[in-house]
């Protein structure tokens, strides 16, 4: 029997070869020189650590040109139906974003059509050659020789610059292919830490390369937003002398590149520095975060598009906001590409989350001073129910902060790495303060040894912004835990954030959803797999708003076209300033104790939602999956264990923090989802070598049966499923894998012997 691996280099390879396909066009999934797996597998949190699900690949990717592969090919073999591998070739391609989708056995080929939505099959020697494909995209597209210029024009490649990751070539290529047929607002989606400043660049690069642009543009609202883009992405055109960063308000049109903020071209006293280049200067101009910004500098950057109206206008931002009232898309248009956190997560490109919510008494309970009751400066304080809303807003209870703070440490001290870095979001500056000082006394030991472990850094404390650089390098241990409040809500590029703390009421979906991406960086080498979430306040609830994986801020009024102050308008540079506006009468007691009532954990599951970690929401995810136990037991005895159980490891389920070590994945399963009880793996091997068919085996065969059983009692079913088993050393005394298999009869009554054996093992309950 021809197995796909056979099929493949027998039949498909030599067929995509005769219609003219190349070598380098064809990125296979057994690649020597390529690795084309297309996502790195999602991460699954295990306890204390984390380990790769399964990455994604198809068997052939058809490259036209570099930037364009244009078909998949799934291969089956010839037990397989043609079409077969059709459904799993048109979900590849629709992620993709390639245009033709095969499925083959060997003997022909079926083709559909993502364009036309037309599917035919195809004898084996007349698969389209690469030229056929790309006319009929042309052809479909309406595309210009002009355009088809413009489009293939290569990515930028060297040492140290990696290939754009399938979901960035995607918004690359959209985006080049719009303006190409001059589309001139476009909006880009993309979840944080996706690399949009990376995107950014190889569109200049591709434009600029190709003419079709010659004078760029990029806007920013933070000075370290604009640093980090010249030091990192956009350093090829730094070191080709073409790129400048505007600064003292002064425009030097020698250069092609334009590198600025929002206040250096137009600043508080309405200068208008843009204005000493005329309206047609720039071809392109690119608003980074563009759903950011007060209606002070909402205006400033849309005075600045206003002028250079007649440029490309490219939106980037990983919150984008469609109601009735507000829109990005009135300006930029419909995004001509998104590409969510959710998806980011699944793709294990950006770092999933668990989170510990916390319940604090007064919080949960509310407080109600007593009559008459005075607070700490001697004022009396106003007599109703004050909850979490009200905390270090309205009222401060400094026991609450020393909770807190208690509670921060402990995770930190049971996580065993108290260099984790970690952002504490606090109310305002004022609780930002407290809280650094709560922290400090909670951490003597280690900020004895550099008073830097804990600091504040907000908008008005120079001392701490200048730690900024320092928090968000990889290799400095130090600052290690800040607290803030609005200043590291956005834009700070902390690769190394492993713990995020949420001591604030959070009713901004922008503001939630930038604090999160605070921490879905991934640093693989240095173990940064994954991010904990310590809310205090709820916030988190969040996660459950459907708007969480969607729509999040916005830039204008629709209707009036007009900058709309916000909840949502989050000021990173007045930190400060904005909490001296909001004018609050504050109370302060230190004679109230408080504590810790509840806790619950949770981790990113399906769809982006939390689920219960763990025991306690399994029944569901069973039931969710299996209608009745008979369903299950099926899968379980005839289908693939390892994708039964990692599908729930996918879910978020640890079985490791719900099983016993005698207890089979099986049991735990049949006994959370439907209530069956459980055997232990003792019990079962016992029943087994009670049944005849034990009885019946040669001396032997029964001393082989009881090292896989004891193989199974000492890891679980799994390790006996595949005749590979017998590779361990637990066969020596059998002379090793060879001897074993024929001592069984040879390597199909092997592998029946094992299948009948684990099959047994189960036997009360089939």
């Amino acid at each position: 029997m021809l197995s796909e691996e056979d099929i493949k280099n027998r039949y498909i390879t030599p067929a995509l070869e005769l219609s003219g396909w190349r070598k380098e066009q064809m990125r296979m999934e057994f690649s020597i020189k390529v690795d084309e797996h297309f996502t790195d597998g999602k991460i699954i949190i295990k306890g204390k650590t984390a380990k790769r699900g399964e990455r994604k690949k198809a068997d052939y990717l058809l490259h036209h040109h570099n930037n364009f592969p244009i078909a998949i090919v799934e291969a089956k073999d010839l037990t397989k139906n043609v079409a077969h591998g059709i459904q799993q070739a048109i979900d590849y391609a629709r992620l993709l974003d390639v245009p033709f989708a095969y499925s083959s056995n060997g003997e022909s080929f079926v083709e559909h059509d993502m364009l036309t939505g037309k599917e035919r099959n195809l004898p084996l020697k007349n698969f389209p050659k690469p030229e056929e494909l790309w006319n009929r995209y042309c052809s479909f597209k309406r595309i210009t020789k002009e355009v088809e210029t413009i489009i293939k024009e290569p990515y930028f490649y060297r040492e140290g610059i990696n290939r754009p990751r399938y979901y960035q070539r995607i918004a690359i290529n959209r985006t080049v292919e719009a303006i190409s047929n001059d589309q001139r607002r476009i909006l880009l989606v993309m979840a944080t830490g996706t690399g949009k400043t990376y995107t950014a660049f190889q569109i200049v690069h591709r434009l600029y390369s190709a003419k079709k642009v010659k004078k760029v543009l990029y806007l920013a609202d933070r000075n370290i937003l604009i640093d980090q883009t010249i030091l990192n992405d956009f350093a090829p055109f730094k070191d080709k002398s073409i790129l400048t960063k505007v600064e003292n308000k002064t425009l030097d049109s020698a250069y092609d590149i334009f590198m600025s903020l929002y206040h250096q071209l137009s600043g508080d006293d309405d200068l208008e520095v843009f204005k000493q280049f005329t309206p047609d200067f720039f071809d392109l101009v690119i608003v980074d975060e563009c759903h950011r910004g007060s209606a002070k500098d909402n205006s400033r950057w849309r005075k600045i598009l206003d002028y250079f109206s007649s440029a490309i206008h490219i939106g980037m931002t990983a919150t984008p906001k469609e109601t009735e009232d507000v829109s990005n898309s009135h300006y930029f248009g419909e995004p001509v590409y998104t590409y969510s956190l959710k998806q980011g997560i699944d793709d294990g490109f950006l770092a999933p989350y668990r989170v510990l919510r916390f319940g604090i008494d007064k919080d949960l309970e509310g407080y109600i001073p007593e009559e008459g009751k005075l607070d700490i400066y001697g004022q009396e304080i106003e007599q109703k129910v004050y909850t979490a809303r009200h905390f270090d807003r309205e009222l401060i209870i400094d026991d609450r902060t020393q909770t807190v703070a208690r509670r921060i440490t402990e995770f930190l001290k049971q996580s065993g790495d108290r260099y984790s870095k970690t952002i504490v979001f606090c109310v305002d500056e004022d609780h930002a303060l407290r809280m650094r000082q709560a922290l400090v006394n909670e951490n003597t030991d280690l900020c004895a040894i550099n008073d830097k472990y804990v600091m504040r850094i907000t908008g008005s404390d120079l001392l701490g912004k200048a730690q900024l650089e320092n928090f968000i390098d990889n290799n400095s241990k130090y600052p290690t835990i800040v607290t803030t409040s609005e200043l590291l809500s956005t834009g700070v590029d902390c690769k190394m954030c492993k713990v995020i703390v949420l001591d604030a009421i959070i009713n901004s979906m922008t503001k939630f959803k930038q604090i999160i991406g605070r921490g879905t960086r991934l640093v693989w080498n240095k173990d940064k797999r994954f991010f904990t979430i310590l809310d205090f306040r709820k916030a988190t609830l969040n996660f459950s708003d459907p708007e969480f994986d969607g729509p999040a801020s916005s830039v204008y009024d629709v209707d009036k076209d007009k900058p709309i102050p916000t909840p949502d308008n989050d000021e990173d540079t007045d930190d400060g300033k904005r909490e001296e506006e909001e004018i609050y009468k504050k109370y302060r007691i230190n004679d109230v104790p408080t504590m810790i009532i509840s806790e619950s954990e949770a981790i990113y599951g399906e769809d982006g939602k939390l689920i219960a970690n763990h025991s306690a929401n399994l029944k569901y995810l069973i039931q969710e999956k299996y209608k009745t136990e008979q369903d299950f037991i099926s899968d379980w005895l005839y289908g693939d264990k390892q994708s039964i159980i990692s599908g729930f490891e996918e879910r978020g389920v640890d079985f490791n923090r719900i099983m016993e070590n005698d207890v089979d994945f099986f049991d735990i399963i049949l006994d959370c989802g439907f209530n069956k009880g459980a055997f232990l793996k003792g019990e079962r091997v016992d029943n087994l070598k009670d049944d005849s068919f034990y009885s019946l085996l040669s001396s032997t065969q029964k001393k082989v049966v009881d090292e896989l059983l004891n193989i199974y009692q000492a890891t679980n079913v799994i390790s006996l499923e595949k005749i590979d088993v017998l590779e361990l050393p637990n066969f020596n005394q059998f002379g090793g894998f060879v001897p074993t298999v024929k001592a069984l009869g040879g390597k199909e009554n092997c592998q029946k012997l094992i299948k009948e054996l684990i099959i047994k093992l189960y036997k009360e309950q089939i």
